[in-house]
């Protein structure tokens, strides 16, 4: 009652075809009188190169100082933001207490 149940494999359906066996085959010249030439090899497609000018290694260092800047700047609001918002529920739970509590001394 309480040992899991494995369940079975289930058996394949249908027609299964064994793999088929591929034997390496030898090609053998003909009988012609011109003997072929072999393949003359083909020189790697080179990719250019990209090459950054002073300008351009300017304005990205620039560009990256931007965003490094604008992250920060959002960063620090965010952090602001919660803490501004902690410090006014303090705030809150302060008077609130004071005010319970006067209630409760005025009875």
């Amino acid at each position: 009652m309480f040992r899991p149940k494995l369940p079975t494999m289930p058996q394949p359906t249908g027609l299964t075809t064994p793999p088929a066996i591929i034997r390496p085959t030898t090609i053998t010249p003909g009988t012609s009188a011109t003997p072929v030439p072999p393949p003359t090899p083909v020189a790697p497609a080179s990719r250019p190169l990209v090459q950054l000018t002073p300008g351009a290694a300017l304005a990205l260092v620039g560009g990256g100082t931007a965003v490094v800047l604008v992250l920060g700047a959002v960063l620090v609001s965010l952090l602001l933001a919660v803490a501004i918002t902690g410090a006014s529920v303090a705030v809150c739970a302060v008077v609130l207490r004071s005010l319970l509590a006067s209630d409760a001394n005025r009875r």
